[in-house]
C-alpha cells in the first residue's frame, strides 16, 4: 500500500501522518516513512532521537552528484535523468521504534521547479519507493505535490488530504484535489482535523461535499504539548491514534 497524505501548512497534516504511521506499524505493517514536505518535521513527530541532527537527502551535495554524474550549480551542465536510487532506502533510512524512516527535504532555492540534480534525484527516488518497494510507504508531502510524477501518482493507493476550519485550508484542499485529478490519482480522501464542536464539522462538510471523508480529529491542545516537548503525539493524545485506527479499519481493508 503507498499513501501520500498532504495539505496546507498547520492544519496538522504531519501529526496526522506520525498517527497513520503509528497504527499501521501496530498493526505488524513493514512500514517505511517518507518525509517529503521541505519543512521537514516527521522524525521528530515520529519521536526520532536527534531529530534536528538528519540531514535531508536534498542536502547531501556529494551524493546528489555522485549519481547525477553533475556538479551542482556549474552553468549549463548535464546530468543524469536516471539516477540509480534503489539502495537509497536501506542505506538513508533511520529505525525509530520499528520504523523506517528517510527525509527528502526539498529544493529551497532559485532552482526551485525547475529541472536540476536536487529535484531529479528526489523525484526518482519517490518514483521507486511507490513503484517498487514491497512494503507500506506513507509519505508526509507539501500540498504542491512537486515530488510526484505521472506515471508514479497513478500508483498511490490513496491520497489523504487534511484540512482544518477555514476557507484557506479548504481552498488548499481544492487545489490538491485539482493537482491530484490531473495526476491521474484516483482515491483521494479528506481529513478534518483541530474539529472543536458539531459547527466545525458540519462546516467542513457543507464546504467539501465533493470530498470523499475519512474521518475527523477533534482538537487537543495536548497535541501542541507533544510538539514543544518533542515527543510523539500518541503519547499526550492516545485517543487520536485510536480514532485514525479506527479510520484504517474501515477504509483501509
Amino acid at each position: 500500500m503507498k499513501i501520500a497524505i498532504s495539505g496546507k501548512g498547520g492544519v496538522g497534516k504531519t501529526t496526522f501522518a506520525a498517527f497513520l504511521i503509528k497504527s499501521l506499524h501496530m498493526k505488524g505493517k513493514s512500514v517505511l516513512a517518507i518525509d517529503a514536505d521541505p519543512d521537514a518535521n516527521l522524525a521528530q513527530a515520529l519521536g526520532a532521537k536527534n531529530a534536528s541532527e538528519i540531514t535531508p537527502l536534498s542536502e547531501m551535495k556529494s551524493l546528489i552528484e555522485e549519481r547525477t554524474e553533475t556538479k551542482i550549480g556549474a552553468m549549463g551542465s548535464l546530468f543524469k535523468m536516471n539516477p540509480k536510487v534503489s539502495d537509497l532506502p536501506e542505506k538513508l533510512s533511520v529505525n525509530v521504534d520499528g520504523v523506517k524512516l528517510m527525509v527528502l527535504g526539498g529544493v529551497k532555492s532559485a532552482e526551485s521547479g525547475c529541472i536540476c540534480p536536487q529535484s531529479i534525484l528526489l523525484k526518482v527516488l519517490v518514483t521507486h519507493l511507490i513503484l517498487a518497494r514491497d512494503e507500506v510507504v506513507v509519505l508526509d508531502m507539501e500540498a504542491g505535490l512537486e515530488h510526484l510524477g505521472r506515471g508514479t501518482a497513478r500508483a498511490v493507493d490513496k491520497m489523504i488530504v487534511v484540512v482544518e476550519p477555514g476557507t484557506r485550508s479548504i481552498e488548499t484542499a481544492r487545489q490538491i484535489k485539482r493537482l491530484s485529478d490531473g495526476l491521474g490519482i484516483k482515491n483521494l480522501l479528506v481529513v478534518g482535523n483541530k474539529i472543536r464542536s458539531e459547527k466545525d464539522k458540519d462546516f467542513l462538510l457543507k464546504n467539501m461535499n465533493n470530498f470523499n471523508s475519512l474521518g475527523f480529529l477533534p482538537f487537543n491542545e495536548r497535541i501542541i504539548e507533544a510538539d514543544l516537548d518533542g515527543r510523539p503525539p500518541w503519547e499526550k493524545d492516545p485517543g487520536g491514534l485510536e480514532l485514525v485506527s479506527q479510520m484504517m479499519k474501515y477504509h483501509f481493508n
